[in-house]
């Protein structure tokens, strides 16, 4: 069984797909920090996030793997990296590289291959996993992930004000929503949730209750 769940960052999407995957004992994929980690590596390598040509060559030239919770990139341990100001300012331009693109989703795919999961990111339901059993779409409203994300942040000793918080989500929504490759939409048959005044627990409840229904 196939579960996706696609959304803009501070939907709360990673969160509620980390604890339904726990609450149905199954894997959890985090396929936002597999191209945080292709990030990471463009940062680290000087490259220009927009010379596609030489993003694509860094990404031909990183491994990625998990170790339960931790994000390996060429066995390094980049868990607690790939959540940096400058990371995250890059990460959805790198996301729009048909070749960055196009090598994750065949890892994703084969990771899929491996048994039931719960997979999150924002063209799970529509491009990666089209045939999956559960699709979810897990949105919110401009200012409430804001506040999320700052909270965040915030737990990882960055502090950044609403607006430029805003900001960013605003500017990344746009370029995730336009790209010419994959853009971030909800998947025809998917259901959309609008978490922006419920829990991270009332929308886990609200998915199981989705899944139980259908399964029964």
């Amino acid at each position: 069984m196939i579960i996706t769940i696609d959304g803009p960052a501070g939907s709360g999407k990673s969160t509620v797909a980390r604890l339904l995957a726990e609450r149905l004992h199954i894997r959890f994929l985090d396929t936002g920090a597999m191209y945080r980690a292709i990030a990471l590596a463009v940062v680290n390598a000087a490259t220009d996030e927009n010379d596609h040509s030489a993003v694509a060559q860094v990404a031909c030239g990183v491994t990625i793997s998990f170790d339960h919770d931790r994000l390996l990139l060429n066995r390094l341990d980049i868990t607690s990296e790939i959540r940096s100001p400058e990371v995250t300012a890059i990460s959805s331009i790198v996301a729009s590289n048909p070749a960055v693109r196009e090598r994750l989703v065949e890892l994703q795919r084969d990771i899929g291959k491996c048994g039931s999961m719960v997979t999150e990111g924002r063209d799970q339901g529509t491009v990666v996993f089209p045939d999956a059993e559960h699709k979810f779409f897990v949105t919110a409203n401009l200012e409430a992930r804001a506040r999320r994300r700052q909270r965040e942040l915030s737990y990882e000793g960055i502090d950044q004000p609403l607006p430029v918080v805003m900001d960013q989500l605003r500017r990344r929504d746009e370029r995730d929503e336009t790209r010419e490759h994959a853009p971030m939409r909800p998947a025809e048959n998917a259901v959309v949730v609008d978490t922006s005044d419920f829990t991270i627990a009332q929308v886990v409840e609200m998915l199981m209750s989705r899944i139980q229904s259908r399964s029964s």
